[in-house]
């Protein structure tokens, strides 16, 4: 589809095939969390810091358009769910594909958690959504973890599972959990014909973040998809450009975090 295609080249950098995403859509789950506070002043460190795309849920889109400064790409993130809930890992679609258009996305991702006791559930509400995406040329970025009593998130097999899943459903971009070896890693990513993009969790060292980075890019990963541990930085900005330089410049860690603004 020209429409999806045009798009994905709003949220990634046509030249390298890669991307730098910041999800900040943490709000929802967890509340009025560090960093996410001023919405349009992180939106605006995140954008000059390079990043090609953001992650808003729909009622935070107009919060962080701010008319002016580098343009960023935009996916409404379309499930949720809160800490308060007795199962956090239930995710409910709370947004459509056809609102997220009328808001002026260039993508939409779908939060899925294989294991988790609604997984059926999720799985459904996601095959309505690529439906949706396909009618409207949209394209899909599925967020997918293995997530479940006794399942151990970075199991290269479950994590491969998880990729395969998302292949199925027909998602354009996969974001999942890192298996922590560039090995295991490029076998899952050599298996799929979707870009696959990896997590960032909570925040880490600069060093240890931008290592895992480096290591997961050699393992054939499009890019990060990496919320708390890229603007809850004390200069996003400047961190989000060096995690830039080891995705598409394939710089060491060292030498960018030598990067200045």
């Amino acid at each position: 589809m020209i429409g999806k295609e045009i798009r994905l080249e709003r949220i990634m950098d046509r030249n390298t095939g890669r991307a730098v995403i910041i999800p900040m859509d943490h709000g929802f789950t967890m509340g009025q969390i560090e960093g996410l506070c001023n919405m349009t002043e992180t939106v605006n460190a995140v954008s000059e810091g390079g990043a090609n795309a953001i992650v808003l849920h729909k009622g935070m889109v107009k919060g962080g358009h701010r008319k002016h400064g580098k343009d960023i790409g935009l996916i409404v993130h379309l499930s949720a769910s809160t800490s308060l809930n007795p199962d956090p890992n239930d995710k409910v679609l709370v947004c459509t594909v056809e609102e997220a258009v009328a808001l002026g996305a260039d993508a939409v991702s779908i939060h899925i958690n294989l294991g988790a006791p609604n997984e059926s559930r999720m799985l459904e509400s996601a095959g309505e959504v690529v439906r949706d995406c396909n009618r409207w040329g949209i394209p899909l970025l599925i967020m997918i973890y293995p997530r479940g009593t006794g399942i151990d998130p970075t199991s290269p097999q479950s994590v491969g599972h998880c990729v395969r899943v998302a292949e199925e459903l027909g998602a354009d971009l996969i974001k999942t959990n890192y298996t922590g070896d560039p090995e295991t890693f490029r076998r899952i990513t050599a298996a799929c014909s979707v870009p696959v993009m990896i997590a960032g969790g909570e925040k880490g060292g600069d060093m240890e973040t931008l290592t895992t980075i480096r290591g997961a890019i050699d393992a054939g990963a499009a890019g990060v998809c990496m919320g708390r541990n890229a603007f809850q930085r004390g200069d996003p900005a400047r961190f989000i450009a060096a995690i830039s330089r080891v995705v598409h410049e394939g710089v060491s860690p060292a030498e960018a975090l030598e990067t200045e603004r």
